[in-house]
Formats: structure tokens, sequence, C-alpha cells
């Protein structure tokens, strides 16, 4: 296929099906370039996709988006609905009619100027396994238009939208035992015309605009123009949920006696709580994207007062080419309060053999439904018990890979792995049919997918998950937890909770702003003082000195030795002696807390600092029988005073020494205010002068937790220069 460039410098292709397509491009700023579409959505149709989330090798960071888009595909079961939404969509239905009216599995039951109903007829012989995706079902019609757009010379022009849970019922038939709603829809799916690309590595923005041609008709010079549907809050307060509590962990021990007949290995029932809407769906879809981001980010306003918001963790299966990928998630832990807590909590995640038995059966599942697609001998594991963190919880992942057999396409792959063991259970189709007999509401749209089918042949979806739909004004959010033999049923429940949490919050909050959750701030404490940094030639002196300029201090870092005229010059308010390898008279320590004392300054020592000080004033020093280098420590405090003001009790610091100020020979003056578990002196205050020190380092990642290393940097600025005034007043 080649491309034409035209004398407007618009590009002209021609499609497999015969279609000829002109695509302008347009360049747009780059900063906001997706907020008209966000705020479109609340009353137009289309979709917003975003990859906010970065793993290397897996997930960079783009924003894709259509809105007033031509044509709607939809199905219930094997009803299905092209829909023509504009002029455009119109000119567009005699082709499509066309390209579907010689399909002998398709029933064409009416066609007018603006819509096409069609039924899918049952399969009328037996389909082996190998070729099950190819059954007459929906996707036999996707596939006849797909074939008609098909182009290489495109990578964005497809299908955007969302793929419900019960399209797997059309090859993986189970008795409903729930009622589904008339109006639940299992497929929505739109051909645009227009499609914003977002590229955050460039920084560059831009719009396609599509007009497509053939014989007897062209989009060219047709309104685009769609009926709005302003969203409409719902003023009804619905239940909490479709489980009470203690329910979840009900059915949880329920599923004991199918694991132990080996009827089941794992499975996901989930359960679903509402929350009404008083924010316009853009407001809660902003909310979301801000505080979670994720590789699979999403805002599709179906049409008929249904939406869909979601920031899922989970790539569902992704086609390149012939190359096809997976990432199953399972294996869950909440996330820590700081990134100290965070690594204690991925140690026990790694650590836990239920969370890797999850993870194991989900891939093993994955390279079955893999196997059935792909070429002998290319489904392998590339990735293993990989981390990946999200808002509120840390998940194991798994990433693999096979190649598509010849004959085999985009969607084999899609069905081939629906739904994913992650949102089902094993054996999937045993889990399915559990699920149904013991959930208390329909899925709808939880479990399947959304993303892009591209003409070009590639495929991208996220699994639905972390997702709110919202219908009629009542927002929906589905969670569910990963049942084995040896879970604990209250915890599993309490999972649930957690997952949905995150969800809930987004609706709640959007009213008050959609401004992210944003971390501690430092308080400016340190604004108008000076503050001279002593150098003893330490590796941490300059992230040291950075806490002390966070609190809007000024600070001034020399070597010692350090001269009188620097004392004159500088006029700082606060001395700090830094850490340092040696000893405290390798660097003559002495005589500078001779010289600041000398002026009634206030000194704060780290380290070093805290062994200058000891012996400036008296006491002796000795060396630890082990060097506590790059160690962290829990450390008891006696007396918060000025060091660990607003502090707990115990905090976790870290460690870099060999030296240390011997407690039988410390002079009276020293108060000390905390201790490590070994007894050593980690902290102490001078009774009357404004002199404090620590032996540990606040400056170091593993004094994180809590935020305590920046918390005693704004103690030590706040308090030590009063005391000093005050010492002097």
């Amino acid at each position: 296929m080649t491309v034409e460039i035209l004398d407007n410098g618009a590009e002209r292709f021609i499609t497999s099906g015969g279609i000829e397509i002109t695509r302008q491009r347009h360049d747009r700023p780059y900063a906001g370039a997706i907020e008209t579409y966000i705020d479109g959505l609340d009353s137009r149709r289309g979709a917003v996709f975003s990859s906010n989330y970065e793993y290397p090798g897996r997930y960079t960071r783009w924003d894709t988006a259509i809105i007033d888009p031509p044509v709607v595909i939809s199905a219930r079961d094997r009803s299905m609905r092209i829909e023509a939404l504009n002029e455009r969509g119109t000119a567009l239905l005699p082709t499509l009619h066309a390209a579907l009216a010689g399909l002998a599995e398709v029933h064409i039951t009416e066609v007018t100027g603006a819509l096409i109903l069609l039924e899918v007829n049952k399969p009328d012989r037996i389909f082996t396994e190998e070729e099950r995706s190819r059954a007459p079902s929906v996707f036999t019609v996707l596939r006849a238009i797909t074939a008609l757009f098909h182009t290489t010379d495109d990578s964005n022009l497809g299908l955007y939208g969302a793929f419900g849970y019960d399209l797997a019922f059309q090859f993986d038939p189970v008795d409903y035992k729930l009622k589904r709603a008339d109006s639940q829809r299992d497929l929505v799916l739109f051909l645009p015309d227009e499609i914003l690309v977002v590229d955050h590595y460039s920084a560059k923005a831009w719009t396609d605009r599509y007009d497509y041609a053939g014989k007897d008709f062209s989009t060219e010079g047709l309104t685009r123009a769609t009926p709005a549907a302003p969203f409409t809050p719902s003023d009804r307060t619905p239940p909490r949920g479709d489980h009470k509590p203690g329910e979840y962990a009900a059915l949880v021990r329920s599923a004991m006696a199918s694991f132990k007949r080996g009827d089941l290995f794992e499975v996901v029932p989930g359960q679903t709580f509402y929350e009404r809407c008083e924010s316009a769906p853009s407001d809660i879809a902003r909310r979301l994207k801000t505080t979670n981001p994720s590789p699979y980010s999403f805002f599709i306003n179906l049409g008929e007062g249904e939406y869909l918001i979601g920031a899922s963790p989970e790539m569902f299966v992704r086609v390149n080419g012939r190359r096809v990928e997976t990432c199953p998630i399972s294996g869950t832990i909440k996330r820590g309060e700081d990134a100290i807590s965070d690594s204690e909590q991925i140690l026990k995640l790694l650590n836990s053999k239920k969370d890797e038995s999850e993870l194991t059966m989900c891939s093993d599942v994955d390279r079955n439904d893999k196997s059935r697609v792909c070429e002998p001998g290319s489904v392998r594991v590339i990735g293993r018990r990989q981390i990946e963190m999200y808002s509120r919880l840390i998940h194991t992942v798994d990433h693999i890979e096979g190649r598509l057999r010849e004959g085999m396409d985009a969607f084999d792959a899609f069905l081939s792995h629906a739904w994913a063991v992650t949102v089902t259970g094993a054996p999937k189709l045993w889990a399915m049919r559990f699920i149904e007999n013991n959930e208390k509401s329909p899925r709808a749209w939880y479990g399947g997918a959304i993303g892009m089918v591209h003409f070009n042949g590639d495929l991208n979806t996220g699994l639905t998950l972390r997702t709110i739909r919202i219908n009629d004004g009542i927002a929906e959010v589905r969670a569910g937890a990963t049942l084995l033999f040896d879970s604990v049923p209250e915890d599993e429940e309490a999972e649930t909770e957690l997952k949905a949490s995150a969800m809930l919050s987004a609706i709640r909050d959007a009213k008050a702003g959609n401004s992210a959750a944003v971390e501690r701030a430092t308080a400016r404490v340190g604004e108008g003082l000076n503050i001279l940094l002593v150098d003893h030639e330490d590796s941490f002196v300059h992230t040291l000195a950075n806490y002390f300029r966070q609190t809007g201090a000024n600070v001034s870092t020399v070597r010692t030795p350090v001269a009188d005229s620097v004392f004159d010059e500088l006029k700082p308010h606060l001395v700090v002696l830094s850490p340092g390898p040696g000893t405290p008279r390798d660097f003559d320590c002495a005589a500078t807390i001779g010289k600041a004392r000398q002026r009634k300054l206030p000194i704060f020592g780290v380290c070093l600092g805290l062994q200058a000080l000891a012996e400036a004033y008296g006491g002796e020093l000795r060396q630890l029988a082990v060097p506590m280098h790059g160690k962290p420590s829990r450390i008891r405090v006696s007396k918060q005073g000025i060091i660990f003001s607003g502090l707990p009790r115990e905090v976790t610091v870290g460690r870099y020494h060999s030296i240390f100020a011997d407690p039988a020979r410390l002079p009276r003056e020293f108060e000390v205010t905390a201790t490590s578990e070994d007894g050593t002196i980690m902290a102490f205050e001078h009774q009357k002068e404004p002199v404090a020190a620590v032996q540990f380092h606040p400056e170091s990642i593993m004094t994180l937790g809590g935020d305590a290393g920046m918390r005693i940097i704004e103690n030590i600025v706040v308090h030590l220069p009063r005391r000093a005034r005050e010492k002097l007043a």
C-alpha cells in the first residue's frame, strides 16, 4: 500500500476493503491537550485512554482520545447494533452493510438510514479448541469490519471502546443464574474520524482527522456534530453494596469445599459497592487519573447515560505484529506510609508463599491460553514476580509473551485469553461457573476489557478492573480477591474493600477539587536563617544541606578548618557539624566548636558532630565492636526535647559509624534523649546551652520512615536558634 501526499499536505491511502481514507494532521499545544476531550465526554460519546504509569519494557506514557465518533457498534448477547451518530456515520453505513451482508453466520434483521440490526447465528458444528476463536460470535462481525478498514498505513486508526464480561459465554456457555438488566450491553466500540495523540516523550500533541470515501459515498464536508446528552446526577441514595459486611468472608469459606475436592485451584469472586455521583464524570476521571496513575487509565462515555472510568493496573492482551503479550497480576499487599515501609511490605509480599502460588497458577493458565494460538515453543515468561506499585497497593506481576501462529490474528489472541485468570480463576471455566453461582450481581463490564483494536492488525487492551461504572447517576465499583485453599476469609474481604477504596475516594473527593493528594509539605520554618554547615569530607553532606534548605534557610557549606573570617562574613544563626570519616581530632573539631561557642551560636552535630561535641565538652569516645555502616536501627526516644518533638517514642534511623560516645564518660550537662537497642547513645542535648546532636543520619533513606529525618531537621531549625536567643536575653 502506498500513501499519496495531496497538495494541501493531507495523506491519502486505500484500505484492503477498498475504502479511500484521507488523513489530515493538525498540531495542538502539548499542555492541556487532553483536557477539552475529558470535558467533552460529560455530554458526548467517545473515549480517553492514557498510560500514565511507566515500567521499562512494558509501559510508556501516552494519551489518545476520540470524541463525536460517526459510528458506534454495540452488542447484547448475539444481537448487534451498528448505529450512525451523525451525518458522516450515515454516509458510512451502506458500506458497512455491504461488508456484512455476505456473512453466512450473520442474519441482518433491519436496515435504515442510521441503523443496522443483526443477529449472529450460533455455531452449527463442533469447533476444535485450536479453532474455537473462529466460532460464530460478535467477533465475526468485528473481523469483517476490521478487514474492510485494514491498512498498514496508519497505526492509530481502529475501533475504540469496551468489551463486557458476558462475551466469553459465546464460546464457553454458562447457565445464567443472575438476571441481566435489559439495558446491559456486552460491547460498545466506536469508529472514529478524529484521533488525538499525546506523546509525552517528545512533548508533542496532534490530531489526525479522517475522511472516508468509496463507491457512491464520501464523508468530506459532512458535519461531525452529534447530539449532546449532558450528565444528570442522581437524587437516589443507593445501598452500600450488593454484599453486607461479613458476607464476602462467608463466600470465601464456602469456596473451601471446592478447593478440597480439586474443582477449583483458585477463584476470584467480587463484590460491588455503590455511591451516588454528585460530580460530573470528568471531575471523577481527573481525580482518579491524578491520584491513581496506571498503565490503562480510561474515561469512556458509552452513551445511554453510561460511563466507565478506570485506573486498571493490568494489561489484558497486547498484540504488535505477531507478538502477543500479557502481564498477569496476582499477589497484593497494602502500600506503606513511605518508601521505607513500602520496602518492608515488598519483602513480606515476596516472601508470601500464598501470593507466590496465586501468581504461579495465573501464569500457568495464561501460558496455556497462549499455547492455543501461538507457535510451539514461542510462549515464554520474560518477567517473574516483578513489583508494580500503585496508589494504595503493591502487586507482583509476571510478563509473558508468545508469537501468533500463521492464520491467527489479534482477535484470536484476545479470545483465547477471555477472560483473564486473574479475574476469574482456575480451572477457568469451572471458576466462571462458580462466579455465576455465587456472586450477587452480574459483572457487566467488570472483568472484561477496554482499549483499541487497530486496523493495522495490532491490539492494545487493559482489563476492566479498578473501574467506576456510572449508570443513571449511580456509581458501581466492583472488586475481587484471589481465593485459595489457604485464604483467610476476613483478609480477603478486607482486600476487596481496600481495592475499591481508591475508586470510592475518587468519587467522594471529586467535588472537593481535583488536586492530587500531596505528600506532607516541609514547613518553611527556616526562612531568614543563615546556617553554616561544616563539611568533614563526608559523602552525604549535600543531602543534609538540602534538608536544611527545604526549611527555607540559607545554607553555606564550608570544609574544615573554618576560619574566623567565615563566621564574620556568613553571620550564621546555626552551626551544623556534618558527619565524616575518622575522628574529631582529624578535623580539629574542637577549634570549630570553640569558635562557635565564643560567638554563642547554637550547634547541631550529626554522627562525627556528636562525637566532636562529646569530646569537646570533656567526654570520651570508644569504638564499636561491629561497625554500623549503612544499617538501620530502631531507637528508643527517652525524651522528645528539641530533637524529637512531635515524633513517636520509637523511630527507625540510618547509621554510619564506628566511633561512639562512651555513656560512662559523657559530661553531666548532656542529657541523653535516645539510645539504640544495644544501649549506644543516639542523641543528646545540652541542658543549658543551645547544643544538640544525633549519632545517626537524619538525611538517610533509612530515616525516611514517618518523614522522621525531615521532622528532626525542622525541630533543630525551630528550637536551637530560639534557645540561643533566650539564652542571650
